[in-house]
Formats: C-alpha cells, sequence, structure tokens
C-alpha cells in the first residue's frame, strides 16, 4: 500500500465495501467504479472526504473524483477490492442503464487503460515531427526514425491494445482478445497486400461510400479488402462476438480439454467471420458516422465548432465526452487528422483564463492558492479540479468558460483546425497539430484560437466575477469546509464555500422541486428546495434559528437561520381551509429553535380525509441571495437527515 492507503480505505468503504464493487477503472481524475447497488454508497461522507473533489454519478458508472494524483489513490485501492489493474466486471451483472448509458461503459471501459500510454506516443510523435521541421534533426536519420517508431508504435498496432482491453470488458480470456488483435494486424491478410498480391476478382457497392474490391476468397466466400492496422471499431465488434463464442463452447467442451480447445474453437470461428463480415461491417459503419459528422460539419463549421466549444466541459463534469471519443479515433486513423472535435481544444484553455482572471481579481486568500495550481494543470490540459473546485461552485465563471469556449470552437471550426495524431495534452498538444508536410498553418490557426479564447475568458473574468461578500445581513454565517484537491498534491485545500446545511424536518419520500403538485412551488416563484411526501405527522426545526413566521391555521411555518436562510415548510397542499383543524403547535412565532426541535404536530390521515394532499414543500425563499441550493440526491429520507445544502 502507499501514501493514499487510508484514503483508499475510507472510499471502499463509503462505496459500499469490497462486495458491493463489480469492476473499477480510472481516467485523468475520477476513480470510476461500476456498483452493484449504488444505493449502498455514501455519497455526502464521500464528497465531505478530505482528498475527493465530488462524486458524479452518469454512464451507468460510480465516479469519485479525486484530482490529479488519482493513479496513486487507484494503486492503493484495487488491493482492498481484490482486483488487479484493468479489472473488469467480475460477470455477476451486466451493464445497467440506458442503451447510451451501456454503450459509455463500455467505451470508457475499453479505452481508459491507455489513455496514458497513448498521450505519451502521441507527444512524442508530435516533438519529433516538430523538431525535424524545424531542423534539430534530419527526417532521416536514425534518431528519427527511433523516435517515430516510439510514437506510432502503439497506433499502428493498435488492436492489440483494445483486443486486450475489449477482452476484459467483455470478460473473454484476456490473451484471446490480444490475439485477435495481433491476428488482425497480420501483414498478409491486409487490403493492401492482398491488392498486390494478385488480381482484383471482382468489386462491391461500385459507385458508393462503400466501394470495396474482392481479391481472394475464404473457401470460396468473398473476402473483402481491407486494412485493419490503427483501427479501433472492427477488432472491438470481433472481440465481443469472440466472447460469446467462449462461452458457448464452455458450456459443452468438458474440463480435461478446455485449456486448448475453447480458444482454439473461438478463433477459428470468430476470425472468419470477423474477416469476412463483422469487420466490413464494422468499417462501413464508421465510415457512415464519420461522413455523417462531416457532413454535418460541412454545413457550417463555425457552428459545429461553437456547439462542441460550448459543450465540451458539461459533457465532461457528467463524464458524457467519452461518447464522442471513437468518432476523434476514427478521423484520424481514416482522414488522418480530426477537425469534428478538435474544437473542444479552446475549452481547455477557457477555463485556464478563468481561473488566471481569478487569481487576479481575488482578495480571497485561500481562493488564491487554489487558483494557481489548478490553473497551471488547466494549461497541462487537466481542467476537472478547477470545474469542480472553483468554476462550478462559483458558478457565473462556469458559464463564462462555456461562452468562451463556444467562441474559441467556433474560431476552429471556421478555420478548419485539425489534429494529425493523437496523444498529448494541453499545451503538449501543439506538436500534433503541425501538418504532415512540416507546414505551420495549422499550427498557427491552434495559437491563434488559444490566444483569442484565453483573451476572451480572462477579460469576461475581470470584468463580471465578483468576490461574495464575507457576511451577510449582519449574521454570523455557519461555516463548514468544502475539500477540493490541489493538482499534483495530495493535500487539499479548504473552505472555497461557505455551506450551510439544512436537515429534512419530516420523513417520507423526496419530491423534485420540478414534479411537485402545486404550479407556484414547484415553478420555483416562491424559493428554491424540495417536497415531502410525509410518513410521520411530525416537523421538526431544519436548522438553529427563530420561527420567523407561524400562521394562525399552523398549516406553514418560516424560520429563518442564524446565518440568515429563510425557510419555509408548508405542510399540505391548500390546508389553510383546515383552520388548524388536525394541527398541534409546539412553539410561537419568534421563538428561538434549535435544529431537530419538534416544531408541528399533524395528523396525515384527518388531512387527506378532507380531500387535501400532505405532499409538503420545504422551499429557501432567499435562495437568490447564494450560490446555489443543492437537493439531496436520496428518493426518502428520514427527518433529521440532510435535505438542502446551500452554497455560498
Amino acid at each position: 500500500m502507499g501514501k493514499y492507503e487510508n484514503l483508499a480505505k475510507e472510499i471502499v468503504k463509503n462505496v459500499g465495501g469490497k462486495e458491493n464493487v463489480s469492476s473499477l477503472t480510472h481516467c485523468i481524475t475520477r476513480l470510476r467504479f461500476k456498483l452493484k447497488d449504488e444505493g449502498r454508497a455514501n455519497d455526502d461522507v464521500l464528497k465531505k472526504m478530505e482528498g475527493v473533489v465530488t462524486v458524479m454519478k452518469s454512464g451507468g458508472q460510480y465516479q469519485v473524483v479525486i484530482g490529479n494524483h488519482v493513479p496513486e489513490v487507484y494503486a492503493d485501492v484495487l488491493p482492498l477490492l481484490g482486483m488487479e489493474e484493468g479489472a473488469a466486471d467480475k460477470g455477476e451483472d451486466a451493464p445497467s442503464g440506458s442503451l447510451f448509458n451501456r454503450a459509455i461503459d463500455v467505451i470508457s471501459g475499453i479505452f481508459q487503460p491507455i489513455l496514458g500510454i497513448m498521450a505519451a506516443c502521441g507527444m512524442v510523435k508530435g516533438l519529433n515531427a516538430l523538431f525535424a521541421a524545424i531542423g534539430l534533426y534530419a527526417d532521416t536519420g536514425g534518431g528519427y526514425l527511433v523516435l517515430n517508431a516510439v510514437g506510432d508504435g502503439l497506433f499502428h498496432f493498435l488492436p492489440l491494445f483494445l483486443g486486450y482491453t475489449a477482452a476484459k470488458k467483455f470478460q473473454l480470456k484476456p490473451m484471446v482478445g490480444l490475439v485477435i488483435g495481433a491476428i488482425m494486424c497480420y501483414p498478409s491478410v491486409q487490403g493492401s497486400a492482398l491488392s498486390a498480391s494478385g488480381e482484383t476478382l471482382y468489386t462491391l457497392f461500385a459507385g458508393t461510400m462503400f466501394e470495396s474490391e474482392v481479391c481472394t476468397t475464404f473457401f470460396g466466400i468473398p473476402m473483402i479488402a481491407m486494412d485493419y492496422t490503427g483501427t479501433v471499431i472492427p477488432v472491438i465488434f470481433v472481440v465481443y462476438f469472440a466472447s460469446k463464442c467462449e462461452k458457448f463452447f464452455s458450456k459443452f467442451i468438458p474440463d480435461l480439454v478446455k485449456f486448448f480447445f475453447v480458444p482454439m474453437l473461438t478463433l477459428v470461428v470468430a476470425i472468419p467471420a470477423g474477416f469476412l463480415l463483422i469487420g466490413p461491417v464494422a468499417t462501413f459503419g464508421s465510415t457512415v458516422i464519420a461522413q455523417t459528422v462531416i457532413s454535418i460539419r460541412n454545413f457550417s463549421p463555425l457552428l459545429a465548432g461553437a456547439i462542441v466549444g460550448a459543450t465540451w466541459q458539461i459533457l465532461v463534469i457528467f463524464g458524457l465526452h467519452w461518447g464522442f471519443i471513437p468518432v476523434y479515433i476514427n478521423n484520424i486513423m481514416t482522414y488522418g487528422y480530426d477537425n469534428v472535435m478538435m474544437p473542444f481544444f479552446a475549452c481547455t484553455f477557457a477555463t485556464s483564463a478563468v481561473v488566471l482572471g481569478i487569481l487576479v481579481k481575488t482578495k480571497d486568500k485561500k481562493l488564491k492558492e487554489m487558483a494557481l495550481p489548478n490553473f497551471i494543470s488547466g494549461i497541462f490540459g487537466v481542467t476537472e479540479p478547477a470545474i469542480y473546485g472553483i468554476l462550478l461552485p462559483l458558478k457565473k465563471p462556469f458559464i463564462i468558460s462555456c461562452v468562451a469556449g463556444c467562441i474559441g470552437g467556433g474560431f476552429y471550426g471556421a478555420f478548419n483546425f485539425r489534429k494529425f495524431s493523437m496523444g498529448g495534452m494541453g499545451i503538449f498538444e501543439f506538436p500534433a497539430m503541425l501538418e504532415p508536410d512540416g507546414s505551420m498553418g495549422n499550427l498557427i490557426v491552434a495559437v491563434t484560437g488559444v490566444l483569442l479564447t484565453m483573451a476572451i475568458a480572462f477579460a469576461a473574468t475581470l470584468f463580471l466575477y465578483q468576490d461574495k461578500p464575507a457576511a451577510r445581513g449582519g449574521a454570523e454565517k455557519e461555516k463548514e469546509e468544502d475539500t477540493a484537491v490541489k493538482p499534483g498534491a495530495g493535500e487539499s485545500t479548504k473552505q472555497l464555500v461557505n455551506r450551510l446545511e439544512l436537515l429534512s424536518p419530516i420523513k417520507g419520500k423526496v419530491i423534485k422541486q420540478k414534479d411537485m403538485k402545486d404550479e407556484a412551488f414547484g415553478s420555483g416563484a416562491l424559493g428554491k428546495g424540495v417536497a415531502i411526501q410525509p410518513e410521520e405527522g411530525r416537523v421538526l426545526a431544519p436548522a438553529d434559528g427563530v420561527v420567523s413566521a407561524f400562521f394562525p391555521t399552523l398549516h406553514a411555518i418560516g424560520i429563518t437561520t442564524d446565518p440568515g436562510a429563510e425557510i419555509l415548510i408548508h405542510v399540505g397542499l391548500d390546508t389553510v381551509q383546515l383552520n388548524g383543524e388536525g394541527y398541534k403547535a409546539f412553539v410561537s412565532e419568534g421563538d428561538r429553535v434549535k435544529k431537530g426541535q419538534l416544531l408541528l404536530e399533524f395528523d396525515i390521515a384527518l388531512i387527506e380525509s378532507k380531500g387535501y394532499l400532505t405532499e409538503t414543500p420545504v422551499l429557501v425563499t432567499n435562495a437568490e441571495d447564494y450560490l446555489d441550493v443543492v437537493e439531496t440526491s436520496s428518493e426518502y429520507i428520514n427527518a433529521g437527515e440532510e435535505l438542502l445544502k446551500i452554497l455560498n
């Protein structure tokens, strides 16, 4: 175990324990758990934990956002789960959720294990091209050739790596997946080799985007000539098919000979199916996707780039950006560049510039301490710490970064900004933007877009961002410290935002505001919060404060908390007409109350027998004075549990 052993133990404990974890992967900033029961995870405990930025649920994954040192935390968590690195689902549960969520889960599970080495190889390839272009050394020498091999090796033999990771994801023996990848890279079965070895027998789908040569047959069955080295989609589908074959043969082959007969039969069935049907169909499918996306982009490159730039950070927050990775990789492998997804490049620097603007303008020392390392991290391409730790809690800076990203993305779309090889992040992506012939036009567009985006984001932040006042209304605020991780360190800085937690006054089912029966309460016009369908007729104080209003009919009570938040608890809908029947008060207007103190009792059966709903809105009526009011994610709550979180 390493230096994050204690943090790892607490994370495992609060995701429901080892027995609740089906799989674990990680990306640059997040641990991505697949849990058997997400209800067993302690969201609130994890969010408050020192060393954890926040918790997200998306794509069928339970994501614990750590920061830049997530690989070290991941390494300490794995032994506690009894898993090896890159462990996939153990097979107890199929991926849950919608088809979209399952697709995201599959994509992220396959690509995440190789993202780090992919970035490294891409950086070497880009820098090698840059140094040769500016004349540091010749592109014919041994040094250039060796470094080019370092940069190209992974991408040329990408099916091997994806065969291995896809096998883990689809619960196929990893070595079988690796062999499938190797076979799909075998020189003599590539389309170029088949075309060179003999005459074309005939052409299929002539005159369409699917036009293909047939140069040989597999025992009389036409085999389309295609090159699979460096491809993405075909090997994933072949491995998936092979996983089904392996399960099928395992049911019938005797245990005595399973060790070699099952993989042999799996390969003998899956590989011909791959070359004859799965590979061509998957390639045609990827061609359709690429052509469709490019066609949309051709309609308006500027608009397409602006949309990517405006929405990319939102996709990152929810982990949905993984769904676009295959398009990006497919374009580079198919066309030698990507110009469809690359407008997202502006977002990295928009975020960094907003953080820099906050660093310059804020007078909050702790915020300054957090802003500097997050700016540096963002410049190097890792923006999650800045997004979760600074921009989202402050709200307006996040909006500024999205708008600046939109403008920068539109600029990149209009000027056909491209990236020619995968790898690198942030400023380390620039070498991959150098055109293959060494010309600098595309690189100039890249730098210009960065400068434009950063200038807009920085200026807008200086003009629009204001530090929140230290106090409001003369009242002393109740402070509880949120934590956020400094990039590159295991320590956390504290007190980015003040937080007041409101406890649930009632036990029952939680109803989101948009689902409230009463339109006035549900619209948010009277405040922000939730409603509770009560199971017990008791109302407790959600926080320390003063009873600022108590209607004579006893159906509604207002509390002003010590920090100044104004809370309305409205027991039932239209229950003012009961004139207090079925209600019993234990406090009076003007009384000082402590959180958890009994305020009111009400008779649920009597109220319902009179034809009234007992749905009880609990609202922060002065929510506009705060950064945000965050509702609980629980569908059911006990009185005294955290219901709302007010951020200031």
